[in-house]
């Protein structure tokens, strides 16, 4: 497969974004996550460049001032963004840039990135996906029941997407994900 290019994993908390990256990572290690800035503080073992860029709550400010995310959100009380020099230094050096991210923050990438290819993973229903959430384990009821509620509102996204595809099983799924990707980087190598 010809390397190259931008493409979003979205879709409601409890589809599988990241298990499915992680499942194109093992398929194609040029496919790759950038790394994003947050203001929460580091956990055991992680590392500032690796895993995050830890940054504290005024130099996060500062980013968003110079427009220098292509997106960023608030959860948990932390700031989280993708930066846009992460983005253009990854797809110089010819890698994939695969961006598991929330459906607002996809489309404002999309604005940036009009050439990116956006992918909306769904579930295969909505009693599947309160079931995966509740398997995590780590969500009382009124979570629970906050995030279906963003699930049906994110769902209501998914004709915005250029791809749809439905996580009913794993290892099908990434199969459907990683043709897009080659399917597309192909099409645009071709241009």
């Amino acid at each position: 497969m010809k390397k190259g290019g931008i493409f979003i994993l979205s879709g409601p908390s409890g589809c599988g974004k990241n298990t499915v990256y992680e499942g194109l990572r093992a398929l194609d290690p040029d496919i790759v996550q950038t790394v994003s800035a947050t203001t929460r503080k580091p956990r055991p073992g992680e590392r500032n460049g690796v895993d995050y860029y830890f940054e504290t709550v005024e130099e996060f400010k500062r980013r968003i001032d110079n427009d220098e995310f292509v997106e960023y959100v608030t959860y948990g009380g932390n700031n989280y963004g993708t930066l846009k020099s992460e983005v253009e230094r990854l797809t110089a050096l010819g890698k994939t840039v695969v961006l598991v991210i929330e459906v607002r923050g996809a489309l404002n990438i999309k604005r940036m990135f009009p050439e990116a290819v956006a992918v909306f993973i769904e579930p295969p229903s909505m009693e599947e996906l309160i079931r995966r959430i509740n398997k995590r384990g780590d969500n009382n009821e009124t979570e629970i029941a906050l995030r279906m509620n963003i699930a049906a509102e994110e769902m209501t996204y998914r004709d915005r997407y250029d791809y749809r595809v439905v996580n009913g099983e794993l290892d099908t799924c990434i199969k459907e994900v990683y043709d897009i990707i080659k399917k597309e980087t192909d099409q645009h190598d071709q241009h």
